[in-house]
């Protein structure tokens, strides 16, 4: 890792930029899915009107901070680390939610500029008793993040800027991703960043090469998103690509667990056993605050790895995208 630059100090370990949203959920049947028309067991993005109406309909329901980047500082800071997080949000009932709970995990939360008339994120997460998650998602506000959002002086202060491929959508967010990397790296930081899916790969394949072979230090993805990030046919074949453009890609393949790839080796690391797998909803997210959360302290990659696999074993063993422990209390 570079030396921080003299006068600079590292204030975190961690200053993730993502969607800041808020997951709201309720229980409901089978009858509330059929009456309001939603796929059940999907993920459906809703605009504004859909977004407040059944925020509305629910009733009764659990509101807490979410999103793929804040996922992961809230996994750094269970672990013990410092984490700070860039996210926009309004100056509503769910954007004092979102901020409320990530300073009560430890997060310092930077919020960009309220926009007027256009609500704070949230994921309206609809369970039927068979366990289905149904998930309709209104990104609101987060989704315009822009350069004036980010707070440079926590850039600044971050051993490792991490940034998520789901805020990637809009030119104004791809300008702040590009003025947050070249602060961390003005301030000899490094900048990682998240495929997030292979769906967000696709349609950003582009830019993310670009962004990799110009700004990242340390790629976190899956095989498929790896491999439609270089639109090749083998992982071997993106392996090799990724060697090419990235001085540390960590690439998860499920059970199997990881490789670590970086320009001249590629190494391997084993998953954790999970007794029964609930929900893998953030199990990606959680692995990289782990690996990170090892990174900063400059552990081994393999005992990295290994952090990550406890924490991405901890929160799919539950239903939920955030730990029910502390991290911390889990290392080896």
């Amino acid at each position: 890792m570079p030396a921080p630059k003299p006068g600079v100090a590292s204030l975190y370990d961690v200053v993730g930029i993502g969607n800041a949203l808020v997951d709201v959920i309720s229980h409901a049947d089978d009858g509330f899915i059929a009456r309001h028309e939603l796929a059940k067991g999907s993920m459906t993005l809703v605009d504004t009107d859909r977004a407040l109406y059944l925020y509305q309909a629910l009733g009764t329901a659990i509101e807490m901070s979410g999103g793929s980047a804040a996922n992961t500082v809230t996994g750094v800071a269970s672990f013990g680390g410092r984490a700070a997080y860039i996210g926009k949000v309004s100056d509503d009932e769910l954007g004092r939610v979102f901020g409320h709970d990530m300073r009560a995990v430890g997060v310092q939360f930077r919020p960009g500029a309220a926009v007027e008339d256009t609500p704070t994120g949230r994921c309206i997460i609809v369970v039927t008793p068979d366990a289905e998650r149904t998930m309709n998602t209104y990104l609101g506000v987060s989704s315009l993040l822009c350069p004036p959002d980010i707070d440079l002086p926590t850039v600044a202060a971050g051993k490792v800027l991490y940034m998520e491929g789901y805020l990637f959508d809009r030119p104004h967010a791809k300008a702040a991703f590009r003025l947050a990397a070249a602060t961390a790296h003005e301030h000899h930081r490094q900048v990682s960043l998240t495929l997030s899916d292979s769906f967000c790969v696709d349609r950003h394949r582009d830019d993310f090469r670009s962004l990799v072979a110009d700004e990242v230090d340390i790629l976190f993805g899956n095989s498929d998103e790896l491999m439609s990030l270089y639109q090749v046919n083998t992982f071997d074949e993106a392996v090799q690509a990724v060697q090419k453009d990235c001085d540390l890609a960590v690439i998860t393949v499920g059970p199997e667990g990881c490789y670590i790839v970086q320009r001249d080796a590629v190494l391997t690391a084993p998953a954790e056993d999970v007794k029964e797998v609930l929900d893998t909803t953030g199990a990606g997210d959680l692995f990289a605050a782990g690996f990170l959360f090892g990174y900063t302290r400059d552990y081994p990659l393999h005992h990295c790895a290994k952090l990550g696999a406890i924490a991405a074993a901890e929160v799919i063993s539950h239903v939920g995208p955030r730990p029910l422990v502390e991290l911390k209390s889990l290392l080896p």
